[in-house]
């Protein structure tokens, strides 16, 4: 079998073994999680992903199976990385590969991590929308982001499959990047709002299921006079889901401005979920104060999209993927300051 199969392997075995801890931390019934649970799983995860991309910076080229020059050029021109190497040096070519390889890798998880928190507005509202009491939220959040990662899994490979086979796509995702990002500003003020009676994924399991009001205790599903019912919990997990599928929309071809490697896309977008539960908690009842984040994002999806559009002029002029990390990080701190200093005035008319 391939070098990539087992250490894609690997990969996946130690988020089993990891993700079944956080559960186990986070799981012991049904009750709401401390900030300072939250706040140490938290820390964890950045940890993990760090460390990963140490394992990337030592031994990346194991990946790939690269140990030797024609492979390593090989590798280079099949994902587009935008490095030069001395043919005359293979140990240092390998480790500009191995370096090149991390930096990518950091980049695309800050930037899914960024857009994660998007993600946690969205789902704030749902809880609240469906009137799910706050010590069910990790029980939800637990199949929502296993769900997460499978569906993810598949849009990355038929994503770096397309881009493979048609590089003119690139050029699509760039554009639509642009669109979103400058939708987002423009809708930066809006008020976002769920009915949960005319959701489009309500309306669809009512039709076809049959739904009942009562939590039953947490259960997903509900059991009356012999008759299966769906509860609330579950159908809420059904939007979340749902929300992801959207959100992947956006994720996925941004993350692929950053490297066209698809086991990089996949590495640095799980860690960026699996730490998503326990920053959600972290952020659950602050998140309202970073009323400039939404702008930050929407200047990220832009810079996202140009960077797309305009990769060949970028590299001309010698534009390296640890620029594109300076100027995402950049941005969000600057959101995040901002957001800080310039605290939103509240609302005091009656």
């Amino acid at each position: 079998m391939s070098h990539e199969f087992y250490f894609f392997a690997g990969f996946i075995v130690f988020i089993i073994l990891m993700l079944a801890v956080d559960l186990g931390l986070f799981s012991k019934g049904d009750k709401v999680v401390s900030l300072k649970t939250a706040a140490i799983m938290s820390t964890i995860w950045v940890l993990f992903a760090l460390g990963f991309a140490l394992i990337l910076y030592i031994w990346g080229n194991e990946l790939h199976n690269v140990h030797d020059f024609v492979q390593l050029q090989a590798v280079i021109d099949k994902h587009f990385h935008n490095i030069s190497i001395n043919p005359a040096d293979l140990a240092a070519s390998i480790q500009t590969y191995n370096t090149n390889l991390a930096v990518e890798y950091l980049t695309g998880y800050v930037v899914e991590y960024a857009l994660s928190i998007d993600n946690i507005f969205v789902m704030v509202l749902l809880f609240s929308s469906f009137g799910i009491p706050e010590k069910y939220y990790h029980k939800v959040l637990v199949w929502g982001i296993l769900g997460a990662i499978i569906l993810r899994c598949i849009f990355i490979f038929i994503g770096a499959a397309l881009i493979t086979k048609f590089g003119w796509i690139l050029y699509l995702f760039g554009a639509f990047l642009v669109y979103t990002g400058f939708m987002m500003y423009v809708n930066r003020h809006k008020e976002e709002d769920v009915d949960p009676q005319n959701h489009p994924i309500v309306k669809f399991t009512s039709k076809y299921f049959k739904v009942t009001p009562n939590l039953d205790s947490g259960r997903f599903f509900h059991v009356e006079n012999g008759v299966r019912y769906m509860t609330p919990l579950f159908l809420v997990l059904l939007v979340i889901e749902f929300s992801d599928l959207i959100f992947a929309v956006d994720s996925i071809p941004a993350i692929f401005s950053v490297t066209k490697d698809p086991y990089i896309v996949f590495f640095s977008n799980i860690f960026a979920i699996l730490g998503l539960r326990s920053m959600f908690f972290l952020l659950v009842n602050i998140i309202h104060k970073f009323h400039y984040l939404k702008v930050g994002l929407a200047f990220l999806l832009i810079f996202i999209g140009i960077k797309m559009l305009a990769h060949g002029w970028l590299e001309q002029i010698g534009f390296k993927t640890v620029h594109s990390l300076i100027i995402i990080v950049s941005i969000l701190v600057v959101s995040v300051v901002a957001s800080l200093i310039f605290p939103k005035k509240e609302n005091l008319s009656a």
